[in-house]
Formats: C-alpha cells, structure tokens, sequence
C-alpha cells in the first residue's frame, strides 16, 4: 500500500489554530489517572510495540491529528495511502479489518461488516459472504448488501476513484465493467449478486485464496447509491463507523464527532471515546513535531515517525524516550527506475544505477539505522512471509556503491561517460528530500546526471509518478517511493508493485512499468497453490524483479514515533505500521 503501508505514507496539514492544549506535556513519565500500560506495568521506550500504553475508557476531549499534507483522498473507495487506511476505520466499516491488538495479534485479519471469514465454491471461482443485519448508516438507515455491491462498482470508474487499488477489476469477472456513473442498467456489476439484503456472492476469473484481504480495503465499505456525490464523495462519506463528519475543508481541516448509530458490539475493533476528531492538514513537519513533543496534537497523522531534529532531541532525553516507540514499520523505500524512459529501457542502464548508489547515505538521510531503517537488498522486506535474503547489486557487501561494477554496466548500455534522467519525489517529505538528494550525489559520481524534481504528496501518484504518460513525456526516469503490504504475504506485497495488469493511466503503483511474462506467470501460479508451495513462490517473484533492474532498494524502514502522556489506548498495530488509529482516546 502506498499505505503502509504504505504503507505508504504520507503527510498533512494544515494551518488552522488549535483551540485545545494538552494537560501535560511531553515530559511527563506517565499518564494521569494510574492509566499505564497493562501489559507491561509502565510507560517505557518500546513499550507500545508489544502492548497497550495508557489503556483508559475515559470519554471525552479533542483528539487533534496534524499532518504535513494532504490525504489523496477520504473517499474510502478512492484511496490507498496507509494512514488513511488506518483512518478510515473511524467512519466506515468494510467487510473485514484487522484485529486491534498489539503485537502479530495485530495482522490476524477478522470479520468487521461481515458475519465470518466467507466460504469458497470447490472451484474456488465462487465466494459466498453474509454481513451483520441491522447495521445502520449515520442517519438511521439500514445498510444493505447493495450498498456494499455499489461501494465496489464505483470503484471501477478511474474518473472518480483514481488512487484505490485495482483488485476488483482484476479478480472478478466482468472485468470491462465501467462503473455505475456510466452504466446506469439495474444489474450493474455481474460479478457481484445480492440474493438478499445480508448475501453478496462473487464470481472470479481464477482462483483467488486472498480475497477476504482485498475486502479489508475500505472500497468494500457501503455507500448508498442516492448519497453518492462521486467525486465529491469524499467530502461527506456517510458513516457506518464510530465517527462521522462534521465538517471538511479541503487542504485545510477534518472534523469529525461521534455517530449516533454506530453500536460498538458490531463493530469490536473500533471505539468512540473522544468527543471530537480534528485533523489539521498542510502542517509543517517541524511545527507538527514540535506540537507533537509539547502535547498540543496528540498524532502525526501519517505515521511516519519524527523528523531528523525532533528524532535526535527524543532519543537524548530519557523521558522523551520512554514516550516513543521505534519499530519496524513494514515499509520498505525504494527507488523506482522506469523500463519505457530511455535510456532506462536498456537494463544495464538500470543495473548501472543499482550499483552506483551509496547505499549508507541513503540510510543516513532517512535517520540512520536505529530511527531510519536497515540497508535493502531485496524488494520484500524481511517481515513478510515469503521474504528470502540475497544480494545481487552488493548493496550489503559493498554499501557505499560498487563502481567497478556500475562502470562496467554503463559500458554495456552504450553509455560510457553516463546518462542524465529525472527523478520524481515528494517535496514536502523531508526525510525523501534528503534521500534523493543522497542518491543524486552518489550517481554523480558513476557520471549518471540526476535532475530533482518535486511534487506534493496528495497528487503525487494521480497526477505525477503514478500517471505513466506524465511520466513518458517528462523524462522521469527514476520516482521515490515507499510501500508497504497490502497484506501481510508475499502477493500482499508485490503485486500491485510489479505485476504486469497493474499498470493503469492514473493512481499507478507500478510505476517502473514492470510487465515482463516470467513475474507474470508466477503471479499466476500463485493462484493454483497454497502453503509453502505458494510462499516460495514470492522470493522467485522478488529474485527476477531485483534482476530486472527496475527497483533500487533504499531501507527496510524504522520509525520513531511519539505518544504524549494525554493519548491514550496507544500501540502500534503490526500491519499498518503505526499507531492503531481506531481505537485511541485523550484524558484531558
């Protein structure tokens, strides 16, 4: 996920004046009110990796988010960026969620809209799935099947919804459908029928066993059709969720406070404590860490982690410290290099490149190996079933760059004294900034001439890096990136990264173009295996994209992330990578 992940991913903000400061600042030790960890006892560094920090039911107060930009959309059927995956589940409900609970307890995929994990024909082409009855929308009507069905359909028209991911549209039959803006016949979707008002049954082309995954997007949340503003959708998505909107002004400021319908033993891995939600967007990143260390916002929406100054100031005061958590976040960074800009399309242009990248300061820009994250050498990092280490470009037996071997690759792709391309990056991420600019001086060196060119977050794979025609006719040869799984396996990972259908106009996540037959056929392979046939199948996927040259690995990224003492039922929630945003409250 450009989530996580995403993962990934990504930043906000806005300038509107906050009207409430915290009770205490970040250099309390522990929370007011005994409400510490249960887990562990204590507020202490780490401690919200393995359990929950500050657990309270206490109701009450403003939750304020800042991010440095803006969410690429909170249409739940039109977005993909990882802490609007984690946000959504404020407002919606789709067919399935992940368990809140620290730890892996926290990648355990379970019914949420849903009744139970579905059932599958013998064929595997049927799926059969049954939601809760009497589930109701922010003003009191009945969800349905339907909405459910037409939640997914709107998802087919690019036009409205350009950021989501493109599963359906590769699964299930009926693939050329064009959405229910252009196809105004009752039956709409084939795919999808709804026998009744509580049972979807979907058909797919081939075996697909992650389905019930791909249902844990929020595409798979209702919408019903007589609200639906298309484009326009994401200014006031009616609620199934915990909360529902009050207010949005885009670029600028969210609102949310509690829904009325929602019943909290519908929807278990949610609560409502906090009586209102404020999301501040386009924010400074300094401004938000500085915020963030005093406890005047309690979230750096995008998850992230600390900028570089605010990173160093909390890892050297120990009782900043023992408010921060540093993990694994899922994400791994990448370079993308695109297979249709020359002279990239000769692929010893591109091994010239996985070479002569200076790997170690790569990682320095993101914040070193503690804050930052571990040298990459695959696509896949190491917390994802299927993950197999090797190292076929010496970025970890010679991590500062093998120039022998990028001098040699340049004299194969007919460019001797190097080449100039572009790079695609987003502006206002400064640790990217940093990164990018790493990797321009290291390929300097190879003679490899990279001009920067930045662009903002929220549009960054609509209307940039993601539109591949944009990318043709401006020459950008290489794109930063970030990704995290869709799920955690090896298919969660890596198909909407290098599988050959992936590629679409806008919104593309593919964004090196790969589409070569072999990664394709195992794609498809996947499908008719399980068990550890199917997971050895994701390093093979991993071993020919790292051989195809179209992904630079940077880090398998770290983060450290803040919790002031007024935030409570804090953890990290394993498969977003960050702060589980579903079930926080504040205590003052």
């Amino acid at each position: 996920m450009k989530r996580r992940k995403i993962f990934a991913v990504t930043a906000v903000g806005a300038a509107a004046a906050l009207m409430i400061s915290a009770c205490s600042s970040s250099s309390g030790s522990s929370s007011t009110g005994g409400t510490n960890n249960t887990t562990t006892g204590t507020v202490a560094f780490n401690a919200g990796i393995t359990g929950v920090v500050n657990a309270s039911s206490h109701k009450g107060g403003t939750l304020i988010y800042d991010d440095s930009s803006t969410p690429d959309s909170f249409d739940p059927g039109n977005t993909y960026y990882a802490w609007v995956l984690n946000f959504d589940r404020l407002f919606v409900m789709p067919l399935y969620t992940f368990k809140s609970c620290p730890g892996t307890c926290g990648e355990q995929l379970v019914p949420d809209l849903a009744t139970d994990m579905g059932t599958v024909s013998s064929d595997g082409l049927t799926w059969t799935f049954h939601i809760q009855s009497g589930i109701k929308y922010e003003d009191g009507t009945v969800v349905t099947a339907k909405d459910v069905k037409y939640g997914i359909e709107r998802t087919y028209d690019r036009s409205v919804a350009a950021n989501g991911p493109t599963y359906y549209q590769a699964l299930l039959t009926d693939p050329k459908y064009p959405g229910p803006y252009k196809d105004k016949s009752p039956t709409g979707l084939t795919a999808i029928d709804t026998p009744n008002a509580t049972t979807l049954v979907m058909h797919l082309q081939a075996p697909f066993p992650d389905l019930p995954d791909v249902l844990a997007f929020p595409s798979s949340a209702p919408v019903p059709q007589a609200k639906d503003t298309g484009s326009n959708y994401q200014l006031h998505p009616v609620s199934t969720g915990p909360y529902m909107f009050k207010s949005y002004t885009l670029n600028k400021q969210l609102t949310l406070v509690p829904n009325p319908n929602w019943s909290a033993a519908t929807d278990p891995n949610a609560k409502q404590l906090a009586s209102q939600i404020i999301v501040n967007l386009n924010v400074n990143q300094a401004d938000i860490d500085n915020r963030l260390l005093h406890g005047d916002i309690q979230v750096d929406a995008a998850g992230t982690g600390l900028a570089a100054a605010a990173r160093a100031q909390v890892l050297a005061n120990p009782t900043d410290k023992a408010n921060s958590d540093n993990p694994v976040n899922g994400f791994a960074r990448f370079i993308y290099i695109n297979t249709k800009v020359a002279p990239l399309n000769n692929i010893h242009c591109r091994e010239a490149i996985e070479y002569a990248a200076n790997k170690v300061t790569m990682q320095t820009a993101w914040g070193g190996p503690i804050a930052g994250g571990q040298i990459g050498s695959t696509v896949m990092p190491p917390n994802i079933m299927g993950y197999k280490s090797f190292d076929y470009y010496n970025a970890l037996s010679q991590p500062n760059g093998d120039m022998t071997n990028a001098k040699q690759q340049l004299q194969a792709c007919g460019q001797p004294n190097g080449f100039s391309t572009s790079l695609a990056y987003r502006s206002d991420r400064p640790t990217e900034v940093a990164a990018v600019t790493a990797l321009q001086a290291s390929l300097q060196t190879a003679g490899i001439k990279v001009t920067l060119k930045g662009f903002p977050s929220g549009s960054y794979y609509t209307d940039f890096a993601g539109a591949p025609a944009y990318v043709h006719s401006h020459d950008l040869g290489l794109a930063a990136g970030g990704w995290g799984a869709d799920w955690p396996d090896g298919f969660g990972f890596l198909d909407s990264l290098v599988a050959g259908n992936t590629i679409v106009a806008t919104g593309n996540t593919n964004i090196a173009e790969e589409n070569n037959p072999v990664v394709n056929n195992l794609f498809t392979q996947s499908s008719k295996v399980t068990g550890a046939a199917r997971t050895a199948i994701w390093s093979q996927i991993d071993e020919q994209v790292m051989k195809d040259a179209v992904i630079l690995p940077m880090v398998y990224q770290k983060v450290l992330l803040f919790r002031p003492t007024n935030l409570t039922n804090v953890y990290v929630q394993a498969y977003y990578g960050m702060y589980n945003y579903a079930v926080m409250g504040v205590s003052s």
